[in-house]
């Protein structure tokens, strides 16, 4: 799951993973209810959770791992902009990979 941020020197793209191992309980993970799976295109009949104690960036346009095709589907706002600010308050405690560097 990706969050373009705009930049200056390129637009920075912050990739959260997605997985079907429910995390544990100190982890900042959130469970995709059944609407959000759909709207972003994934598998509804399988229990899926974001975690936003790790994430990835790399900068659109300069990267080898991005491929310029459209995504496949979306969260809706209502959903996933809680849980970004909640990460932006967390940010300094997750682990970060730059794609970039």
């Amino acid at each position: 799951m990706g969050v373009r941020m705009p930049r200056p020197d390129g637009d920075l793209v912050l990739f959260f993973p997605i997985t079907t191992k429910q995390p544990d309980v100190s982890c900042f993970a959130v469970e995709v209810p059944l609407i959000e799976k759909r709207r972003a295109g994934l598998d509804a009949d399988r229990r899926l959770w974001i975690i936003f104690d790790e994430f990835n960036t790399n900068i659109v346009g300069n990267s080898f791992y991005l491929e310029p095709e459209p995504p496949i589907g979306r969260f809706s706002k209502a959903f996933f902009l809680p849980l970004l600010r909640e990460f932006i308050s967390r940010r300094k405690s997750a682990t970060e990979v730059n794609r970039f560097r």
